[in-house]
């Protein structure tokens, strides 16, 4: 099924809000595109997965979620992964192996969520200012998890993702 008619009815540099009609004399369905983006789930060369803790005004609190970020016009999802692990956390990966994609929310975002992976991250320099490095074990992830700390849910679906290609 595809719609009749598609337009955007907003735009930022962040998100184009679109009017997707399905059927004639039907009120359209909103939703929105939005770039694809990177999540790095990254071990640490003693064996722990980083992580970030950061202020997000979507949800007015701070998040502790792993390293990501969009995807960049002409930028390899495996780049933007390492890019965003280095910025956030100011760790290098030396390699980076791209698991797959993912749909982050079906029901109103038209993108992709990239889960990367890369061992035996090295700290090289400082985490970006705002940004507090975190890192556990696959034990203390799991009770993070749990308790509705590490809550980030397509984050979560990056570790599983990595857990089932055999990486954790």
């Amino acid at each position: 099924m595809q719609p009749i008619k598609t337009e955007v009815v907003f735009s930022t540099p962040f998100f184009d809000l679109l009017a997707k009609t399905m059927k004639p004399g039907e009120l359209p369905y909103y939703s929105l595109r939005v770039p694809d983006f990177a999540v790095m789930v990254a071990l640490t060369e003693d064996d722990r997965m980083l992580a970030v803790r950061q202020y997000r005004p979507s949800v007015e609190r701070y998040t502790i979620e792993l390293p990501s970020g969009l995807v960049d016009p002409g930028e390899t999802v495996a780049e933007a992964a390492a890019r965003e692990l280095l910025e956030e956390t100011g760790y290098e990966a030396a390699a980076v192996e791209v698991l797959g994609p993912m749909i982050p929310e079906a029901g109103r975002l038209s993108n992709q969520l990239w889960t990367c992976f890369a061992r035996n991250v090295r700290q090289v320099r400082l985490p970006e200012i705002g940004i507090d490095v975190v890192t556990y074990s696959r034990e203390e992830l799991a009770q993070a998890t749990m308790a509705g700390e590490f809550c980030h849910a397509p984050h979560v679906g990056s570790v599983l993702l990595a857990q089932f290609h055999g990486k954790l």
